[in-house]
């Protein structure tokens, strides 16, 4: 799946597992609520939107033992997050 960080579908399968793998605790799900501004509703309901998915994956890189315990479930390099959530970005 690294390369397919690359092209809008993979990210957006990527950054979907790493919502699913935020939201999977507690606390980060919190923390990702409290830094982001969105609500656990409005989460739902965009949560297939490119500028939200991108938001989670920033929400990642800005705490790298997320971002690399995140990568390591989805057995991917911390990278292809990073490259994920820039194809997003520029969705």
């Amino acid at each position: 799946m690294t390369q397919a960080a690359e092209t809008i579908d993979g990210a957006t399968a990527l950054a979907l597992a790493a919502l699913g793998w935020v939201v999977s605790d507690g606390p980060r799900a919190r923390r990702l609520i409290d830094l982001t501004g969105l609500d656990p509703a409005d989460l739902r309901a965009r949560a297939a939107e490119p500028d939200v998915l991108a938001a989670v994956l920033g929400f990642l890189e800005a705490h790298e033992p997320d971002l690399v315990a995140c990568a390591a479930a989805a057995d991917v390099e911390p990278a292809a997050l990073v490259r994920a959530r820039a194809t997003l970005e520029s969705a």
